[in-house]
Parts: structure tokens; sequence; C-alpha cells
């Protein structure tokens, strides 16, 4: 756990997949007011305000997903994330142009990703980090692996760690007067 400490002190950019992690990887189908189905999914508020938690520190945030999604989009907007990359299951050149557009190396990124299209960008980056729920080859991949599971508290897990590593953690607690 040292060693994951030690990498979540260096972390300026958290990025992200958002199928089974930022979500339990359930699309929901619903019809709109003409009867075409529109997909949706289900976001967690915990989640939700530790990314913004990390913008007020300097932390970017950002996500990379295979799937286009207008509640992705919508998502990110509340959570104050700077990156909003969808429809790309190649990734590896996204988190480069990411990775320039902020100015970081690699030791300075985490990433939390669910499936197999994640582990490439897991082996590029400082902190690779699997939710509960994700598959055993990509959970043996990674630094970590949170207790939470995707789209239940993964995100804000890794949040908490890594402001913890930072010594920001202390800081939040005392703005929500949850600490004397």
């Amino acid at each position: 756990m040292n060693d994951v400490r030690e990498r979540a002190a260096k972390i300026r950019l958290l990025l992200m997949d958002v199928d089974g992690v930022m979500t339990d990887g359930k699309l929901y189908c619903v019809p709109d007011a003409a009867g075409k189905m529109v997909e949706t999914k289900g976001f967690d508020t915990q989640d939700g305000i530790s990314l913004q938690w990390m913008s007020w520190h300097g932390i970017e945030t950002g996500l990379i997903s295979g799937r286009d999604s207008p509640a992705t989009v919508e998502r990110a907007r509340q959570c104050a994330m700077k990156y909003v990359y969808q429809g790309h299951i190649e990734k590896i050149p996204i988190l480069e142009e990411i990775m320039r557009d902020a100015g970081v190396t690699k030791e300075q990124v985490a990433y939390i990703g669910d499936d197999l299209t994640d582990v490439v960008i897991m082996h590029r980056v400082g902190l690779a980090i699997a939710p509960a729920n994700a598959r055993p080859e990509v959970k043996a991949q990674a630094h970590y692996v949170t207790a939470a599971a995707g789209g239940v508290g993964a995100v804000r897990e890794v949040v908490e760690l890594i402001m913890g590593a930072q010594g920001l953690w202390e800081e939040i607690l005392r703005k929500y007067e949850a600490v004397g």
C-alpha cells in the first residue's frame, strides 16, 4: 500500500473509463416523447462531488470511453471534468493527446478501467486502478483495486486515496465540518 500512496502523491491528472467505472456498466434504454429509444445511465452522486473536489485542488479529470452518450457528456460537465473523449476504442492516442495538453508525465497520471480495452492505458500511467467489478485480467494489471464497484463509489474511493496521499483530504473534512 505504501507504493500505491507514493504513486497517488504524484497524481495531477485522473482519467477513467465510463461504463463499469463511473456507472455499474448497465445501459438503460427508455422511450422519449416520440417513442424513440434513448440510452441513459446511472451515476453515483458521491463520485460526482469528489471529482469536483479534485478540480478545486488543480487536479484535472477526464474520461475516455468507447461509447458515445449524451448522459456522459452532461455528467462530465456536472463533475467539472476537463477532458471528455467518447467513441474511442483505441485509447492510446487519446491518452497521449491529453497528457500533452495537460503537460504531465505518465507518473502524474492515474487511470481507472474495468475491461480489456483499458489495460493498454493502465500500462502507460503512474497509477493504474481497477474497480472491484473489473475483469480479473484487468485487476491483475492494476496497482490498486478498489473495494467499491464502479457506479457505487469506486471513483470516490480513488479520489480519497489521491487526496489523502497529497495531504488534501483533511482540508475537505474541515470544509464540511466532518472533523474537529
